[in-house]
């Protein structure tokens, strides 16, 4: 059994008031990496944020630096996130990673592509107390035409890309896209449940997880890790080291408010799951490990 793949999620869209430590500018994202590997994680997730107000950036400038400053820092894959929502247009979806694709000090490791088009409500208690459903229209948007071209793309760009399961027809999906060669063996998939309201994935549950695995492609190598927004995923992650799986977490995607003085870093939270991987005797993969399982 390999070692653990920790991947390392360390903003998304996230703001600073649950926890402050989480990455913003170039810099910071850089910094953040650094101590991610040096905690235990071979993959670094993230998105370009406004250094000054951390508001969402579609800028390539951003995205590019980030990159650079990780790669100044560290040795872990790079995968930043891609244009997400509503946008059909694959030009904005995909732009940067082909700007970051001009320069080897930029270039992305790994590609993120959703495998679902998936609505994003959040049920969410009103000041009233009653429960509210809101997003009536938002959505995520990835037709089967849409993700072979990203994935064709992806691959232009000296990248592999990554499948972001929310169900089991996204793994369907991923079995036949196997099968027809628009994505190559072993592949890398990320399994995302949700919680806090948000309605997307299977639950942040032992059952939500099963269901998942249940469904992996037969006879397929398939790299699989566990992912949960909106609650804490350490306890998934004990039982996907125990089925020989891996593990995406960080303050992208919940606080932590459990673990330390209750403001963790990302570090923390990967140095958390690396003491559990080595306690189960997996021990963590290292970068080079992971660049020579998934060709990247």
């Amino acid at each position: 059994m390999t070692g653990v793949i920790i991947d390392a999620r360390i903003n998304e869209y996230t703001s600073r008031d649950p926890n402050p430590n989480v990455p913003w500018s170039p810099e910071e994202i850089g910094e953040a990496a650094r101590a991610c590997r040096e905690a235990g994680a071979s993959i670094v997730h993230y998105h370009a944020r406004d250094p000054e107000t951390g508001a969402p950036s579609s800028a390539p400038e951003l995205y590019a630096a980030a990159a650079r400053e990780i790669r100044a820092r560290c040795d872990v894959l790079i995968m930043p996130t891609l244009g997400a929502g509503q946008i059909p247009d694959l030009d904005d979806r995909f732009g940067h990673i082909e700007v970051m694709a001009k320069h080897a000090r930029s270039r992305a490791d790994l590609v993120p592509l959703d495998f679902a088009t998936t609505n994003l409500p959040m049920l969410v208690t009103e000041l009233d107390g009653g429960p509210a459903l809101v997003g009536d229209d938002l959505y995520y948007l990835n037709s089967v035409g849409m993700l072979k071209e990203l994935a064709r793309r992806t691959r232009a760009a000296g990248a592999v890309p990554m499948a972001a399961c929310w169900n089991v027809s996204s793994l369907r999906l991923l079995s036949a896209f196997l099968a027809t060669g628009v994505f190559d063996e072993p592949c890398y998939a990320e399994l995302f449940c949700t919680e806090g309201g948000l309605l997307a994935g299977h639950p942040g549950t032992r059952a939500g997880l099963e269901a998942f695995l249940a469904c992996l492609p037969e006879g397929r190598s398939v790299c699989w890790a566990i992912a949960c927004y909106g609650a804490n995923a350490l306890p998934l992650a004990e039982l996907a080291i125990e089925r020989g799986g891996h593990v995406a977490l960080g303050l992208g995607d919940y606080a932590y408010p459990e673990l330390g003085d209750g403001r963790p870093t990302n570090a923390d939270v990967v140095a958390a799951v690396a003491e559990r991987a080595r306690a189960a005797g997996r021990g963590v993969a290292t970068p080079e490990e992971v660049r020579a399982i998934l060709r990247a």
